[in-house]
């Protein structure tokens, strides 16, 4: 038997992840972002210059081939590098309302050891913001994630946010830290040995040294800035304050990735069982990777999520999205005379809206009432002879058991004003007149 590679899985009738997908659709029309659908793959080059040879995604998790014009080829890991160079080659920058504001949503690839919530196929949620160096920007990138948090019902949703500061303030840091762990090599792993020359501030990502005395009395970010990176800092602070964000500065976050300058933050939640792995997502500013793909000087900030971390999340929480899993109508005929009768009428109430499943297994009526209650339908409408000759149908409210012969004219305005009494939902999911 074949079976599913490993590190993946199989969506079967999880309709969160329909849910999700719509909650975050429209939260983006809320704030205006551009929808963006970027290649799976994706030329090499552009992950291993724009996310960093010396990441632990490019260096270790990229799933590369050679296609059959032999170029070298990447699964991509991650959503930004794609955004951007889209953002570039589409020529955005000019004949474009600056800042472009995207989101997207889609699979990425990491070959890592599966473990919960994790998965060499994984789903990304994510939001880029280009052409603005505005704090304000990152404040609302920030604000994003916050508020989904708590609109899905995540308890204690907090912000840590730190700063890299701008070039200059970048460069003063990494020296600083070159110069207080060269002593100390031969107490720190190879693959920290490794990023001492090429970039040092991934150190501080080391998990297998992450315990290390070294690793803490390391020097901060925050001591290296000069006044303007100071002061972009303070306003992205002052506009999550008047947000009511809470937020911790917290030096210790330099995130994982090469092309962060200036702001850099993860949010968390209070997540039963999740322990100190309750960040849900990070993001942060990265105003020198449009010019590093070749585009031009464009400031930029931005932020992703894994969807499967999300989901875990709810379950460890019980968080119930009350979705309404059943049908509207379920549509049973007496005999085979009746069936091309049901067809049509299955095919116009879909057409109006109407969430409708039909009898495929010429069942006898008992078993279609057994079936219509597996699919939790609202309705049964039952077809007969005498309703296909006098044109009306038998309708059974499948809660209070009630039936009614209704004229199919009317059908559709009938169905629409039972729904909608039934609806005591803040966010009505019922259907308009069709």
């Amino acid at each position: 038997m074949i079976q599913k590679p490993k590190g993946t899985y199989d969506v079967i009738n999880d309709k969160r992840v329909l849910y999700l997908h719509e909650l975050l659709k429209n939260m983006m029309e809320a704030y205006n972002y551009e929808y963006f659908r970027t290649p799976i793959f994706e030329a090499s080059e552009l992950f291993h210059r724009g996310v960093g040879e010396t990441s632990d995604i490019v260096t270790k998790e990229t799933y590369d081939f050679k296609d059959r014009s032999d170029r070298n080829m990447t699964l991509r890991p991650e959503g930004t590098a794609g955004i951007v160079r889209s953002f570039i080659e589409n020529k955005l920058y000019g004949n474009h309302a600056v800042p472009v504001k995207a989101w997207y949503f889609g699979p990425m690839f990491r070959y890592e050891r599966p473990q919960s919530g994790r998965f060499r196929e994984f789903y990304q949620f994510g939001v880029e913001v280009l052409g603005t160096s505005d704090a304000l920007a990152d404040a609302e990138v920030i604000s994003i994630p916050v508020n989904l948090f708590k609109l899905l019902g995540l308890k204690n949703v907090k912000v840590n946010i730190n700063t890299l500061g701008d070039t200059e303030s970048r460069l003063k840091y990494k020296e600083a830290l070159m110069e207080y762990f060269k002593p100390h090599l031969n107490e720190l792993c190879e693959d920290c040995n490794n990023r001492f020359e090429k970039n040092p501030l991934r150190i501080l990502d080391c998990k297998v040294d992450a315990n290390n005395t070294l690793m803490q009395n390391a020097p901060k970010t925050i001591d290296y800035l000069n006044e303007e990176s100071k002061k972009h800092f303070e306003d992205v602070k002052k506009y999550l304050t008047s947000m009511d964000i809470e937020y911790v500065v917290n030096p210790n976050i330099v995130r994982g990735l090469d092309y962060y300058t200036h702001t850099v933050f993860e949010v968390s939640a209070e997540i039963k069982d999740f322990g100190s792995q309750n960040v849900l997502c990070g993001g942060g500013r990265y105003d020198n990777l449009v010019a590093t793909l070749d585009g031009p000087e464009t400031p930029a900030v931005g932020f992703a999520l894994g969807v499967e971390r999300i989901l875990n999340a709810l379950d460890a929480e019980n968080i119930d999205l009350n979705l309404d899993n059943g049908v509207d109508t379920y549509i049973t005929y007496m005999d085979e005379a009746e069936k091309e009768y049901a067809l049509r009428l299955a095919t116009n109430l879909r057409l109006n809206g109407f969430k409708t499943d039909i009898d495929y297994c010429s069942r006898n009526m008992k078993s279609n009432f057994k079936q219509a209650d597996k699919l939790n339908s609202k309705f049964i409408i039952i077809i007969g002879e005498d309703e296909v000759k006098n044109n009306y149908v038998t309708i059974k409210n499948n809660h209070t058991q009630e039936s009614e012969q209704i004229e199919l004219d009317y059908l559709i305005y009938y169905l629409d004003e039972k729904l909608n009494d039934e609806c005591d939902c803040d966010e009505c999911h019922c259907h308009e007149e069709g």
